[in-house]
């Protein structure tokens, strides 16, 4: 029976200027307010400027795509997030509020992608894991780091590591995927929302009183 997989094209520098063009062309089209779903293949194709064949070679679906956008906007925040240490030799609050703050940016460059993943979830099993999955990941990685404030005397040995963690990492993602919708980029509204958030991290958290 012939294989199935699809061709890769023998030029990497030029697979991935094509598919910079497509993940480009389809952040546009969501910018300008087109839904995810509304979107065809085709109007992609056409505003990326290659041919319908073209996508097909380079991504197996638009869930394929979506999830693409979405890995790089997960890797920015997540990783700026990951940057963060509570045993920082500067004040770890004002660091953790800056990093937020800088998420926050990140959240509402990527907001028409944040609400496409929110409509293809709904009725896409694939997405819908893809998006808990890397929330998972980040939320086994602070529960990690609040066991070490545990076993380093920080953190009040009675809270629960992996619930506080999913508690503060999905709920603050939620929060975030929210405020970044429901307001302007207005800097005073973000600047609160990276305060607020970084004082329930810790004072919540990191440094609960026992």
């Amino acid at each position: 029976m012939p294989s199935i997989t699809r061709r890769r094209p023998s030029n990497p520098d030029g697979r991935a200027a094509v598919e910079a063009r497509v993940l480009a062309a389809t952040e546009r089209l969501l910018q300008q307010g087109a839904r995810f779903t509304d979107l065809g293949v085709q109007r992609i194709a056409a505003e990326a400027g290659v041919a319908r064949s073209t996508f097909y070679t380079h991504f197996r679906d638009k869930s394929e795509l979506l999830m693409r956008l979405a890995g790089t906007m997960r890797e920015s925040a997540f990783g700026r997030t990951g940057e963060w240490h509570p045993g920082d030799p500067r004040d770890p609050l004002a660091v953790l509020t800056e990093i937020f703050a800088d998420v926050i940016r990140i959240y509402r460059t990527y907001a028409p992608v944040l609400a496409a993943i929110s409509e293809v979830a709904a009725y896409d099993e694939v997405v819908r894991e893809y998006w808990a999955t890397g929330l998972e990941q980040f939320v086994t990685r602070t529960a990690q780091a609040l066991r070490a404030e545990q076993e380093a005397g920080r953190t009040p040995a009675g809270m629960h590591a992996e619930t506080a963690s999913r508690l503060i990492v999905i709920g603050g993602d939620r929060f975030l995927a929210e405020h970044v919708s429901a307001t302007s980029a207005d800097p005073e509204t973000d600047a609160a929302a990276a305060r607020e958030l970084a004082a329930t991290w810790w004072y919540g958290v990191y440094r609960r009183p026992a």
